[in-house]
């Protein structure tokens, strides 16, 4: 995770948003630091797309302050286009063009001349990893090359803040790795990322913020770790060999629940290390012979399903 700055990147007050007599975002308030990395999480129908259509010019707002990149949406929507870039769920690049004149096209779009256009394609192919396939069709290329492809193609205006969408679905664990590798290189580098994201992994993994919007409200924020940190439901699991062992362990630690045919104890504990030394003393103490100790602590998913009653799918 990167460290926090103290300008804001994005910045919302009051937003609101209904279609018809249905109310979408209701007073929503965010402040994104410049240079780190934010991510809004929600089950479907939370809001989430709605904000992102919002914050990238897509769509109106009903009400509400909104700055992006220090500029008024409402007023400069010109310039918050400027600044910006956005990366959809689903790669926007031609399958019958190379990967160098994807680069190409987009420079264009953005009026480039035909030098610095030439130059940020073959700097971006470099940084990407593509120089070897910049001459192949992108209909050749596998997910995750085409993925930092999508991705170059977004880099090519020099946004200050990226919106993401999803950058990581249907990617092998090897190039989900690498594409968490590249934001956080963007990051560094001083790029503020916009995350919406369904795998909790990858927002516990990236994000300097949080925000879980359900039911068109913001029900929770902070960094990963403050709000798991809300949740209770730490605990040990101690593994026996027998059913005598585990009888004799419930009787010890009478705050356990038990799982007779696993022959498993679930022990209460926080996530501190005394709270674990306590307990493993306790064991030593009354010579009960777990055969091993594993430690689950609240993580993303028990926040996101204690705060929207919705199990998240990763």
């Amino acid at each position: 995770m990167t460290t926090t700055s103290t300008r804001s990147a994005v910045k919302v007050v009051d937003l609101r948003k209904s279609f018809g007599d249905k109310v979408v975002l209701d007073h929503i308030d965010l402040d994104i630091a410049e240079g780190t990395i934010f991510s809004l999480l929600g089950p479907n129908g939370a809001g989430k797309t709605t904000t992102v259509q919002i914050l990238s010019t897509l769509l109106d707002a009903d009400a509400g302050d909104i700055h992006v990149a220090g500029f008024d949406l409402k007023r400069e929507p010109d310039a918050v286009r400027a600044a910006m870039g956005v990366t959809g769920q689903f790669s926007a690049v031609d399958n019958l063009l190379t990967g160098e004149e994807n680069l190409m096209l987009m420079a264009d779009l953005h009026h480039l001349d035909r030098r610095e256009g030439r130059r940020r394609a073959r700097e971006l192919l470099d940084r990407f990893d593509l120089v070897d396939a910049a001459g192949q069709m992108v209909a050749t290329y596998s997910g995750g090359m085409r993925r930092r492809l999508d991705l170059a193609m977004t880099l090519i205006g020099e946004p200050r803040i990226i919106f993401l969408d999803e950058p990581t679905t249907g990617l092998d664990p090897r190039s989900r790795r690498t594409m968490w590798q590249i934001i956080r290189d963007l990051v560094a580098a001083g790029i503020t990322v916009f995350l919406t994201t369904q795998n909790l992994e990858e927002a516990d993994e990236l994000a300097d913020h949080i925000a879980v919007l359900d039911h068109g409200r913001v029900v929770a924020e902070g960094t990963p770790d403050e709000l798991k940190r809300r949740i209770p439901g730490g605990h040990a699991q101690l593994y026996f060999r027998d059913l005598n062992a585990l009888d004799a362990a419930a009787g010890v630690l009478g705050e356990a629940s038990r799982d007779d045919d696993a022959l498993i104890l679930r022990v209460p504990i926080d996530d501190t290390p005394q709270s674990l030394l306590a307990l493993l003393e306790r064991l030593d103490e009354h010579a009960l012979p777990a055969e091993r100790v594993t430690i689950h602590l609240p993580d993303l998913d028990d926040v996101f399903f204690a705060l929207t009653g919705h199990p998240q799918k990763g």
